[in-house]
Order: C-alpha cells, then sequence, then structure tokens
C-alpha cells in the first residue's frame, strides 16, 4: 500500500510513528513550496554570478579590471568547492533521519549566507576582512546548496505519483530557471534606475537582501512537508538492494558536468554581452531573463514528455540538436551584437539545453532508495564544483588569453559532447515505459 496516497500501511524498520505526517500526501502547496525553496537558494547562489563584476569592484578592487573580475569568479568558484561536503553532510543526514529535516537546516544555513554577504561592508571600509567574510559567505551557500539538492530531489521523486516522476523531478530544474528569471528581472530593474556608480555601491547588496526577505516564508511552508524516506515504493525500478550502481553515477557524472557547463556558460552571457560585445547593461540582464524562461518551460516539458516517452530519447536528442546549435548560435551574437540575436540565440540554446533534465531522473531512479540522498547529492556536487566552478573562471580567461569572442562558444561545446555520450550510455528508467517493456516480454 502507498502511504503517499493515505492507504493504510505496516510500518518498515526505521519507521519513526511520531512523525504523523509520513502517512499524508504531499499538497500541490507542499510541492510548490519545495519548488520555491529550491528557487530561493540558487537566486541566492546564482545572483553572485549575475554581479560578479560589481561585487568584485566592491571587495576585489584593483586598477586592472579583469584582475577585479578574475578574483570575484574565483570566490564564486569557492563555493562550488564547499558543495561535495554539504552534499555528503547533509545527504548521509538526509538518509538517516529523513529529507525534510536535511531540506530545513539547509535552508536556514542559506539564510545565515545571504544576509552575511550583503551585509559585509567594502574593501574600502574594512579592508582585508571584507573579501574574509565574502569568502565565508560563499562557502557557507556552498554547504547550504550543495546539501538541499539530495533531499529536495529525493522528496521530489518519492512523493510523485508513478507517471508523475519526470515531471516532479524536472521541478529541481525549472526552479533553478525561475531563480534565474528573478535574478535577472532584479538585474534589469537595478541597472535601469540606477547608474553605475550606484548598481556598484549598493545596487547589488539590495538583489541579495530581496531574497533574505522571502527566505522565512520558504522555512515555514517546508516545515509542514511529508516525510518520503520511509514510504513504500511501488514503481518498477532498475536500482536493486542498496549497493550503488557505479556505472550510473559514473554516466551521471559526466552528463551532470556537461550539462553544468552549458548551464553556466549561458548563465555568463550577462557579462559576455557587457564586457565583451559592449551592450547596455539591462539589455545583457534580459538575456539571463530569455536563458530562465527556456529553463522553467522546457525542463518540466522534458519530464512531462519523459513520463510517457522514456528518459532516453528525451536525453539524447534535444542534446544532439544543442551541440549543432552552439557555434552558429554564437557566431550570429558576435557578428550581429544586437539585442534580438542575443536574446533569440539565448532562448534557443536554452530551451534545447535545459531539456537535458531528464537525464537527472534518470540518475535518481537508478540509485537505491537507502542511498539515494547522498549519492544524488554527492554526485551532483562533484559535477557541479569541477565543472560549475571553473566554468566562469575558464572562459573569461580564454577570452583574455585568446582574445577570441568565439572561445566559450568551443568550451561549451566540449561540454556537449561529453555529456551527449554520457545521457546516450544511460539505461531507460521510466516507471511506465519499464512496465511496458515487461509486459511485451512476458507476451513474448
Amino acid at each position: 500500500m502507498n502511504p503517499l496516497r493515505g492507504e493504510s500501511r505496516i510500518p518498515k524498520r526505521g519507521y519513526n510513528p511520531h512523525e504523523a505526517s509520513m502517512s499524508t500526501a504531499p499538497t500541490k502547496k507542499q510541492i510548490a513550496a519545495v519548488a520555491v525553496g529550491n528557487a530561493l537558494e540558487f537566486y541566492d547562489f546564482t545572483t553572485y554570478a549575475y554581479f560578479a563584476t560589481q561585487i568584485g569592484q566592491t571587495f576585489f578592487p584593483s586598477h586592472s579590471p579583469f584582475v577585479s573580475l578574475m578574483a570575484s569568479l574565483a570566490t564564486f568558484g569557492i563555493g562550488f568547492a564547499a558543495r561535495p561536503v554539504g552534499a555528503i553532510l547533509f545527504g548521509a543526514y538526509g538518509d538517516r533521519a529523513g529529507r525534510k529535516p536535511a531540506m530545513l537546516a539547509c535552508f536556514a544555513l542559506m539564510g545565515i549566507a545571504i544576509l552575511l554577504l550583503a551585509l559585509t561592508p567594502s574593501f574600502a571600509m574594512i579592508g582585508f576582512a571584507a573579501p574574509v567574510l565574502v569568502v565565508i559567505a560563499r562557502l557557507l551557500q556552498g554547504l547550504a546548496v550543495g546539501g538541499d539538492v539530495g533531499p529536495t530531489s529525493a522528496f521530489l521523486l518519492e512523493a510523485a505519483p508513478e507517471n508523475r516522476r519526470g515531471l516532479y523531478t524536472t521541478l529541481q530544474y525549472s526552479t533553478q530557471g525561475i531563480s534565474t528569471i528573478c535574478g535577472g528581472l532584479v538585474g534589469v530593474v537595478l541597472s535601469s534606475i540606477l547608474d553605475a556608480h550606484a548598481l556598484q555601491s549598493y545596487g547589488w547588496r539590495i538583489a541579495f537582501l530581496l531574497g533574505a526577505i522571502i527566505l522565512p516564508v520558504g522555512f515555514v511552508i517546508r516545515r509542514s512537508l511529508p516525510e518520503t524516506l520511509h514510504a513504500e515504493d511501488t514503481a518498477p525500478s532498475v536500482a536493486s538492494g542498496a549497493r550503488l550502481p557505479w556505472r550510473a553515477i559514473i554516466l551521471g557524472f559526466l552528463m551532470l558536468g556537461g550539462a553544468t557547463i552549458g548551464f553556466y556558460v549561458l548563465a555568463y552571457l550577462t557579462t559576455f554581452a557587457s564586457t565583451v560585445l559592449h551592450m547596455k547593461a539591462n539589455v545583457a540582464f534580459v538575456a539571463t531573463v530569455v536563458f530562465g524562461i527556456a529553463n522553467v518551460i522546457f525542463s518540466a516539458l522534458s519530464g512531462l514528455l519523459s513520463d510517457r516517452l522514456g528518459r532516453w530519447p528525451l536525453m539524447v536528442i534535444p542534446r544532439a540538436a544543442f551541440a549543432l546549435a552552439i557555434v552558429p548560435a554564437f557566431a550570429l551574437i558576435i557578428a550581429n551584437r544586437d539585442a534580438v540575436t542575443l536574446l533569440a540565440a539565448t532562448f534557443v540554446l536554452g530551451a534545447l539545453g535545459q531539456m537535458g533534465a531528464t537525464g537527472f531522473v534518470a540518475l535518481s531512479e537508478s540509485l537505491p532508495k537507502e542511498t539515494r540522498c547522498a549519492a544524488l547529492a554527492t554526485t551532483y556536487a562533484l559535477a557541479i564544483t569541477i565543472f560549475g566552478g571553473t566554468t566562469q573562471l575558464a572562459v573569461t580567461w580564454l577570452l583574455h588569453v585568446t582574445g577570441n569572442p568565439m572561445a566559450p562558444a568551443w568550451y561549451l561545446l566540449a561540454g556537449a559532447i561529453v555529456s551527449l555520450v554520457a545521457m546516450a550510455l544511460m539505461k531507460e528508467t521510466a516507471p511506465l515505459v519499464l512496465r511496458r517493456r515487461a509486459l511485451r516480454s512476458q507476451s513474448a
């Protein structure tokens, strides 16, 4: 019997009889709370990338704008270094104590990090203490985001009806798109109403404080979530026992690494458009909004379609199209240097790239429930740390060394090819597809 559908069941070992919420299905409001909470966490994490130039000038002043930007991006990368630690700590906690307490702990830690970053005085006011505090804030953000991915993804997968697992789990990616939209919109508004000096002085702080204001609301709603760790799972699965499927983990790592390069190169278009193409700041931020819209729509669409058609075709076909579109899209952006081309190319690349969110579902379903939280969080965090934390730094360095504005395109293409190969080697995991295959096998 499935407790997520409100049916009675025999308690299993490790079941907490005092956790009454385990026997009730999560409401749409609660699912939305998980999604919104995830969006808020990624909003604050990625907003740093959007205001990297202003943050660099505030905390890492230099006579060379390039040096300030590189120092700021290096600090951005430090946040990624903390992600595997958070994944291991909170992932193990989520597998032991439950998904909900792990999510609440990560949420609280993110709130502390946001306030610390937003309220730290500039280098001009307190000297070297300023960059030290910023590094600490980024480490705390990394711990929180790295730790939260496993519990939230496991919860969404386990709370979903069998025929909606893909849709629910891709909310992990769609909500990251919501954070991109919100960060981009805030950037558009601030860059439109504030001059360059005001944006550098205090405008970027407003962007972070807006996220801090909403965090308590998400925390309160998350407290009402049911627990899914002990819920019975009746869906067919490729995962068996408690042993880790290392083939799926390695392929998932490569798949997530390539997809992460895609996400952060496209997120870097804000900085690329303003510093390399010399376009207006508000136009550059609109590109971020467009990328976020594509993320929200096509991540969820891929999950929805994969519930019916299977994970494999929704991973491989769009990723191949994405790889083919990269070089022509960047060539048009650089040749035309106008808003229409920038926004159109960003939307197309974002749409094709984010269809790969189905791969995250396949990885989640390939992991045993007993170790799903920690294994998923750690695999994701390592891929994000190695590839996400270095992507914008590497692209900025390549542009500086080569002087070739096409450098981001070639870097992006390499990541796309790696992820495409990994996706092609992943096994099918969609429950409905597995059931159809089993029925055909029985009738044969």
